[in-house]
């Protein structure tokens, strides 16, 4: 069934590839993103291109998640244009890698705001449509650092991550009765499809990364982008995660899977959140609200 969808962060990454497999399998896509005329022209352009040359139903969307009138304004678009929507995407991120203390906390904050607050924003803009219509989907993106193997470095985009999967877990619990179904999308560690490491940020006191560089820790971020490359296959690409979620979203509704782990290096994730998952589960049995773990079936 033809689903309208809007996925955050779609100029690049992840986003992108999904919003392209999303669209051939015949849905209608909004691919947001902000910077439409002007860093993200090209991205704008080239979208365009695969929509004419693949005859499917692709379209950019400024969406700015950074800001609420950016984001009301994005959804609101999509319902007029279509009259609803289907499916939101949480996929928007940003990664950031150095030694934690060498970050500042306005760095820290920054990112917060970027990979979790962006879905509060997202989600008070759209889940009244989705709340009206008494059913929809929300996908979020999330990260195997939530639960699984972490190394370090990536501490402020780990404990965002693991902010956004928390909320994404309790919204879940939140919107079944409303009949919204979740699926937390859960990919570990990618090189090839996605620009994450490349134009990931950096600390902002760099006295303070001399320090480590002149210490214990001297060429240990290196270390571990070896260590990282050295362990993911060379056959995993990002186009995995958007193969997942296709089929996610071409699911039945009240059959689609609470967790999908796409982790080529096998961090123990996987092992680590059916545990996780199923404590929590069963604290809802205990209290009387079962009915909490099933999206309700309206009207």
């Amino acid at each position: 069934m033809k689903q309208v969808i809007v996925i955050t962060g779609a100029s690049s990454g992840f986003g992108r590839l999904t919003a392209n497999a999303l669209a051939k399998a015949g849905h209608t896509v909004y691919a947001s993103m902000r910077h439409t005329t002007g860093r993200n022209a090209a991205a704008v352009a080239d979208i365009e291109e695969f929509a004419r040359d693949n005859k499917v139903d692709l379209r950019s969307l400024e969406l700015n998640v950074g800001s609420q009138a950016s984001v009301d304004a994005a959804i609101a678009q999509i319902v007029a244009e279509e009259g609803r929507l289907d499916v939101v995407m949480h996929n928007a991120g940003h990664m950031v890698f150095g030694p934690a203390e060498a970050f500042t906390p306005e760095q820290l904050a920054e990112l917060y705001d970027v990979n979790v607050l962006s879905t509060q924003r997202v989600n008070r803009a759209a889940l009244p449509q989705l709340r009206k219509q008494g059913r929809g989907l929300v996908v979020w993106v999330s990260s195997s650092s939530s639960a699984g193997g972490t190394p370090p470095y990536l501490a402020p985009y780990f404990a965002a991550k693991a902010g956004m999967d928390a909320m994404a877990v309790i919204y879940a619990r939140e919107l079944t009765r409303w009949g919204i179904e979740t699926s937390i999308i859960v990919p570990g560690a990618f090189t090839g499809g996605t620009n994450h490491f490349a134009h990931s940020g950096r600390p902002a006191d760099e006295a303070r990364v001399a320090e480590y560089e002149a210490g214990p820790y001297a060429g240990f971020g290196e270390e571990i982008m070896k260590a990282f490359a050295a362990i993911v296959p060379e056959d995993a690409d990002a186009s995995l995660v958007a193969d997942a979620i296709v089929k996610v979203v071409d699911t039945p509704f009240g059959k689609r899977p609470f967790r999908v782990h796409i982790d080529p290096t096998q961090d123990g994730a996987e092992v680590a959140f059916g545990v996780i998952d199923r404590v929590r589960n069963e604290m809802l049995h205990r209290v009387g609200f079962s009915d909490l773990l099933k999206p309700r079936v309206n009207g």
